[in-house]
């Protein structure tokens, strides 16, 4: 049973690496093949190996149209193209947690019923209203509104080692966003409406504000929300970076180590009180009772942590063992945890897509690897720390593979902060959101005050995290075997063979450009520029693209992660063209993530960027330096171009990179009369791969700059559906007549650029390299 499960969970995960999605017929074939391979009888060794591969190949099949018919329903229920971006009336209900910004509140909606005729709406959409600051309308769960929304199909950044936005959209069942419309007014249509899946999601919320409100303006609320009911996005952003440095993030939401914790004690609390009285014992026996009343709890705590998939793998764990109690069926540890993934991979096949999946069910299997079926009963001291080390051990490959870092202080800090959060800061969350008063809330946030204030010490020493280049899939799947071999017991022989197993996770390196070639990645970062420029020793980004919220910008959730799963560890030079936020809105951020050389920009002596910096200069026409066999040369603005009052567009720093195979032009957002002031340097801003200047807007490229340049490929960094238009339609023309191919990253995602000493050229669109099923085709 567990090694078809395992096959299964293989077939979901292949569908879920699937460009396209299967025609259903082979499903058919598959229903009529399980009944054959049922009733077959085979013997001998041969014959006993044939039918063992064919109930492999049979559950991985089962998997994979198990997931494929899931996905076909879920992608069937889609907005129209043709209502993209057009005015409807909805009726809905508020799904999800309501979470407020500055500006706007944001929620989900289940949609029950579109009144404009001939509409056409998804399940379930994703909306945001927008108010003034500090009157934002007040959205409750439960509710049932009337909009007039605008609604687009899901779309995310595609970019190498980046965040799936659609697949996570995809996952909670998203299939548009969109903005409620202030005209006409919405209008709330009932206060609740009564369904169990309102009545919890209103339960969290109820318990949310209960919390907030106690602790207001105490700096660790959102913690203490998070631990009651889940709700992670409360805890900010400066918290999260030191839980992710320590390596205990997995403690700061409903994880399946509280839920175990709950179910115990409601089990020992039942226990306990049902052995006391001899009727009741006479009714059922009391380790069955417990039991039940240990589901139970279980599933209530699961039900507050909004079903996250750690909470649901220990919730299916403890339903298996009690189950087996009642049943007075021994049940064995691995087969527990192989009918969880089971569950959770039939109720939610793309929870295999999430890394909270991966880390879960890795961390206890690690545990289970250690500690079940060993000879020797070792302490509690010892098996604490050989569960912690093969915990440690096995999770390092899959934090590389899907963060590129790895907390090297993580076990120190959970020694000390598992048995507090669990112990202490849990039970005092969940008995002050019962409880009408808040000191037991106060006392939780007091015992959290403390446990922060450790962390955050350990989470500021030096080198406290590891951090490093993506390594290769092929080095993840030998270190994990060789994690494995070296939880192996003692006395086993070779185990140090799983060692050398783990080097490859750090000395493969990506391959790095030679002398004279150049690698250029514009990133896909919505309406905005950034680009990242790599020679062989060397490495410069052009540009930070926009800012999303006021925590969250392209520098820290996208250039950054970019740049560490490549191997950059400090940047030679940031060039900021002008003072736009779509070209600066990740710059400090990416200043605070990795050492900066040289910041080279337009911007004014007073703007506070350049004094982050450890040295910074204005560009200027003459610029120019060599690396690594690749020039670079600064072409505008002039000197003058500062004490004249010039557009901040006008004074876009222009860069032009020459390699031996071939030249880049990098413009920036200049406008016609920049573009003119350039026509001067004709001669020198021919280029093979131009980025469009000003995202292709209809005040740039004019015809004589597109003359000049007389671009092989031209590359448009605009986001999707964005409100300037861009590119407009004469540009486009303009360019397609001078022979230039187009690229989009609205509709190809990221562009990868590699020009080569021998002069060829290539172009690599980051949605067709990566193709998914839920992604539209580039």
């Amino acid at each position: 049973m567990r090694s078809a499960i395992v096959f299964f969970a293989l077939g979901v995960w292949a569908l879920q690496r699937s460009a396209e999605l299967p025609a259903m017929q082979g499903a058919w074939a598959l229903l009529l093949l399980a009944p054959v391979l049922g009733l077959a009888r085979l013997s001998g060794a041969t014959l006993t190996w044939s039918r063992i591969l064919a109930l492999a190949v049979l559950a991985c099949a089962a998997g994979y149209y198990w997931a494929a018919a899931r996905a076909h329903a879920r992608i069937a229920d889609a907005l129209p193209v043709e209502w993209q971006g057009r005015d409807m009336a909805l009726v809905g209900v508020v799904a999800s947690l309501p979470q407020a910004t500055d500006r706007s509140v944001r929620f989900e909606l289940d949609v029950e019923s579109v009144v404009t005729p001939g509409a056409r709406a998804p399940r379930r959409v994703a909306l945001s209203w927008w108010g003034r600051a500090g009157a934002l309308p007040e959205v409750h769960v439960g509710e049932r509104w009337r909009f007039h929304v605008r609604l687009k199909r899901p779309h995310g950044n595609v970019n190498p080692h980046g965040f799936d936005y659609e697949a996570w959209l995809l996952e909670r069942g998203v299939r548009a966003t969109g903005y409620v419309r202030a005209r006409p007014p919405p209008e709330r249509v009932a206060s609740l409406v009564q369904r169990p899946a309102y009545w919890v999601e209103a339960l969290r919320e109820r318990l949310r504000a209960r919390v907030l409100d106690a602790l207001a303006k105490r700096p660790y609320a959102g913690i203490i929300a998070a631990l009651a009911v889940g709700d992670q996005r409360a805890i900010p952003q400066p918290q999260w970076q030191t839980f992710t440095r320590t390596g205990v993030n997995h403690l700061m939401s409903i994880s399946g180590l509280h839920v175990t914790m709950v179910a115990g004690l409601v089990y020992a609390l039942a226990l306990a009180l049902w052995r006391r009285s001899a009727r009741l014992v006479l009714l059922l026996p009391a380790p069955k009772a417990a039991a039940l009343a240990g589901v139970t709890g279980a599933f209530c705590y699961t039900l507050l942590a909004g079903f996250a998939v750690p909470a649901q793998r220990t919730l299916y764990m403890v339903c298996v063992v009690a189950a087996a109690l009642w049943a007075g069926l021994p049940a064995a540890a691995s087969s527990v945890l192989a009918l969880a993934l089971l569950v959770v991979l039939l109720i939610d096949p793309w929870a295999i897509t999430s890394a909270g999946f991966w880390l879960s069910f890795g961390a206890v299997g690690a545990i289970l690897f250690v500690m079940v079926h060993r000879v020797a009963r070792p302490g509690w001291l010892t098996g604490w720390a050989r569960t912690q080390a093969a915990v440690t051990l096995l999770l390092v490959p899959l934090l590389l593979a899907l963060f590129q870092q790895v907390s090297v202080i993580s076990p120190l800090a959970n020694a000390f902060a598992i048995p507090v959060v669990s112990l202490v800061v849990v039970p005092l969350a969940l008995a002050g959101t019962a409880l009408p008063v808040d000191f037991v809330l106060e006392l939780a946030h007091f015992a959290m005050a403390c446990c922060m204030y450790v962390l955050e010490w350990m989470s500021a020493l030096p080198e406290s995290v590891w951090q490093q280049h993506a390594p290769p899939q092929w080095a993840i799947a030998v270190a994990l075997a060789g994690a494995l071999w070296l939880m192996l017991p003692r006395g086993f022989p070779g185990r140090w063979l799983g060692a050398i197993a783990c080097l490859p996770l750090f000395l493969v390196l990506p391959p790095l450009p030679r002398p004279g070639e150049l690698k250029m990645a514009v990133l896909d970062v919505g309406q905005g520029l950034a680009v990242v420029v790599r020679t062989a020793n060397h490495a410069l980004v052009y540009d930070t693209g926009p800012a999303f919220g006021p925590t969250a910008d392209s520098g820290n959730r996208i250039i950054a992660p970019y740049l560490r799963a490549s191997g950059v560890r400090t940047l030679d030079a940031l060039v900021v063209s002008h003072d736009d936020i779509d070209h600066t809105g990740g710059a400090v951020s990416l200043i605070q993530a990795l050492p900066v050389a040289w910041l080279v920009s337009s911007l004014s002596d007073t703007d506070p960027l350049p004094l982050v910096a450890e040295r910074a200069s204005r560009c200027f026409a003459g610029q120019s330096w060599s690396w690594d066999g690749v020039q670079f040369d600064i072409l505008h603005p002039t000197r003058e171009s500062y004490a004249a009052s010039a557009k901040d567009n006008d004074r876009s720093c222009v860069l032009r990179i020459t390699a031996p195979g071939g030249t880049v032009l990098l413009p920036g957002d200049i406008e016609r009369r920049a573009e003119e002031a350039l026509l001067r340097w004709e001669s020198a801003i021919s280029a093979d791969v131009l980025i469009a200047p000003h995202q292709g807007s209809r005040t740039s490229s004019t015809p004589a700059f597109v003359s000049a340049v007389r671009p092989r490929a031209v590359v448009f960094p605009v986001g999707n559906r964005n409100r300037f238009g861009h590119p407009h339609e004469d540009v486009l023309d303009r360019y397609s007549a001078s022979g230039a191919v187009h690229y989009r990253t609205d509709r190809d995602g990221a562009i990868l650029v590699s020009i080569g000493v021998d002069g060829a050229i290539t172009l690599e669109r980051q949605r067709a390299a990566d193709r998914r099923y839920w992604r539209a085709a580039p």
